[in-house]
């Protein structure tokens, strides 16, 4: 009776009680997991079996987003590793960095799926991680497991990971527009430069002087010059696809919008002599497995409206010739291509179902 018992509850939480994926998120109150939240309201598979969080414990979740009231009735439950473990097939961790590698050993051990949307896992090298973001790491055996989470790239590791990395968002951006080019050997890669601008919403949800309306409103600037964290991750999977060590120049700026990323990639071209219509071609038939990747026809730009609430990457090619520089430019929404969209697709692959199930793929316009 007890076996059948446990054999009941296991297969309860292979399933769910609908006959979806029991799904749970950790760290549900900012805008990655109100994202995943909206993503998994919608989608078949996939079922909301749990929502934590310290701070906001024991509120509805409707307190945090009133919008919401309608559709999502769970109540944020304190993080408890062995319930969650014990309810959820795939659990994600929605965290400030540092705590997610303090989570992510157990429950793997208890069989979930886990997907971090922080850097824990996203270095190959603890060192690196530990350097940037000043925390000493002791999980180096999980570690080398996770995989990083940019399907574009990585998608068959993904396929049949436990343990996933998601990717930052200005990283996804930046690598989706330098990828072919690396990969084919196009371009003198110590000349990339990355001129990335991202809306408000990539700095979380909290109270931040900055942030604020009057400071952030009708004024663009740069931060994190010459020392943002997305550098070395960059860094990291260019030098892997050039295969040997790749530095890049890279400086992030902040635009008075709610959500969206326009990368703008510049690098000196090996062979002066191919235009854009080359770079088409190589990019199109890069990208020719990847639904979320759209390479725009000749002479047009992305822009990043076209890609709000989506999961989709839009990017635009120009060569020129004076300078013999190619100029890629790369479209995305922060929140969803560049956190709880990819997230989302990455469970996808690891399920075995198509990457665009449940995702959006058309824009919030205009």
């Amino acid at each position: 009776m007890q076996q059948s018992s446990l054999l009941a509850a296991r297969r309860l939480k292979v399933m769910g009680d609908s006959g979806r994926i029991p799904v749970g998120i950790i760290g549900a109150s900012g805008y990655g997991g109100v994202q995943l939240v909206r993503i998994l309201m919608d989608h078949p598979l996939l079922e909301l079996a749990y929502l934590g969080g310290d701070s906001s414990a024991g509120q509805p979740f409707s307190d945090l987003y009133p919008h919401l009231e309608h559709q999502v009735k769970q109540v944020v439950e304190p993080i408890d590793l062995d319930k969650i473990g014990d309810r959820c097939q795939v659990v994600f961790l929605s965290l400030p960095n540092g705590l997610a590698c303090q989570m992510a050993p157990k429950l793997l051990e208890k069989g979930c799926k886990v997907l971090d949307l922080s850097a824990d896992y996203r270095f190959t090298d603890l060192a690196v991680y530990s350097s940037w973001y000043g925390v000493e790491r002791t999980d180096q055996e999980v570690a080398e497991t996770a995989v990083y989470g940019l399907p574009e790239l990585y998608r068959d590791r993904i396929a049949e990971a436990q343990l996933v990395g998601c990717p930052g968002c200005y990283p996804t951006a930046s690598l989706l527009a330098l990828s072919p080019l690396l990969k084919q050997g196009l371009i003198v890669p110590e000349t990339a430069i990355i001129d990335a601008k991202s809306g408000t919403s990539g700095g979380g949800r909290q109270a931040k002087t900055n942030m604020l309306l009057a400071e952030a409103d009708s004024s663009l600037g740069a931060y994190g010059v010459a020392r943002h964290r997305h550098t070395p991750e960059i860094e990291q999977v260019c030098s892997d696809l050039a295969g040997h060590e790749v530095l890049v120049q890279f400086t992030p700026h902040l635009i008075p919008m709610p959500r969206g990323i326009l990368a703008t990639v510049y690098a000196t071209l090996r062979d002066p002599g191919l235009v854009r219509e080359d770079l088409l071609t190589i990019y199109s038939a890069f990208y020719r497995s990847s639904p979320w990747v759209k390479v725009l026809p000749s002479g047009t730009y992305p822009q990043t409206k076209w890609a709000c609430g989506t999961n989709l990457c839009y990017l635009g090619l120009e060569v020129d010739p004076r300078t013999a520089r190619v100029i890629v430019m790369s479209a995305i929404d922060n929140l969803m291509k560049g956190q709880a969209g990819q997230a989302i697709q990455c469970v996808n692959i690891m399920m075995g179902w198509d990457e665009t199930l449940g995702l959006p793929k058309l824009a919030f316009y205009p």
